[in-house]
């Protein structure tokens, strides 16, 4: 399911169009080095049966049960938290609120990632005809790294959700690319794969925020990684270059009812 949509209150619209024929996956991006973790006193733990409560409340309804296999814990579950939240790291780099229309900018020679904080993005430049770009930004997530386990990705195949939103900057006709593979275990493997080129109409004030999302359901056994990557157009100009921009990005898996 691919849904289009504008930000509340923002109004209008855009079609999508889908790239003919499968695409390979891009080389997986480097993983990030994992953060050092200060020591620091350790916390008052809950015990397995309260944990096992709070997180069954949160994530079904009333009488729901989930199955954990014997070398996972609740506590663990606890502080993962794998379920309902964004598994990508720095989801909103350049700090821009969708609810506002996105702030003007001049061009400017400064590198991305100067502009942020991008720590988990592996970030390129592709280059077009004439005076034409594409940022490339990517993230291959690792599912059971996030908390995750086998047998639910497995058996329960719960719903993988992608949601991103970008500016309808008008630098060309298309200005934005998603592209989202989901892995096995080689992180070579595509299972499923979802790929979208969206236009906007052009009408209303340019700077307002479009959303693109889809949710990846019933995809098979053997999903370990998702790879997500999009693409914003640039153009340069006198003075420097001229960017799409994008945010709140976001992977998240959920349990269906």
């Amino acid at each position: 399911m691919e849904e289009v949509a504008d930000p509340p209150a923002l109004g209008g619209g855009m079609q999508a169009e889908q790239p003919s024929g499968p695409l390979e996956p891009p080389p997986s991006p480097p993983p990030p080095a994992a953060p050092e973790t200060p020591e620091s006193p350790e916390p008052k733990q809950p015990s397995e049966a309260y944990a096992r409560q709070l997180l069954l409340e949160e994530w079904g309804p009333p009488g729901w049960s989930l199955e954990l296999p014997p070398r996972l814990s609740w506590k663990l579950l606890l502080l993962r938290r794998p379920l309902y939240r964004n598994l990508l790291r720095s989801p909103n780099p350049e700090g821009i609120n969708i609810y506002e229309p996105a702030p003007p900018t001049s061009p400017t020679q400064q590198p991305l990632e100067t502009l942020g904080n991008f720590t988990g993005w592996y970030i390129r430049t592709e280059k077009l005809q004439r005076d034409r770009s594409w940022t490339v930004k990517q993230q291959c997530v690792n599912l059971l790294a996030q908390g995750l386990w086998e047998e639910l990705l497995d058996d329960e195949q719960p719903d993988i959700t992608i949601m991103d939103w970008f500016e309808d900057s008008r630098l060309d006709a298309c200005v934005y690319e998603l592209h989202v593979w989901l892995l096995a275990a080689d992180r070579r493997t595509v299972i499923a794969q979802h790929h979208a080129a969206p236009q906007t109409s052009g009408r209303g004030p340019p700077g307002r925020w479009v959303q693109v999302s889809h949710v990846f359901r019933h995809y098979g056994p053997g999903v370990r990684f998702v790879h997500f990557l999009h693409k914003t157009k640039n153009r340069i100009e006198p003075g420097g270059l001229r960017r799409t921009r994008v945010t709140d990005s976001s992977v998240s898996v959920q349990l269906r009812e």
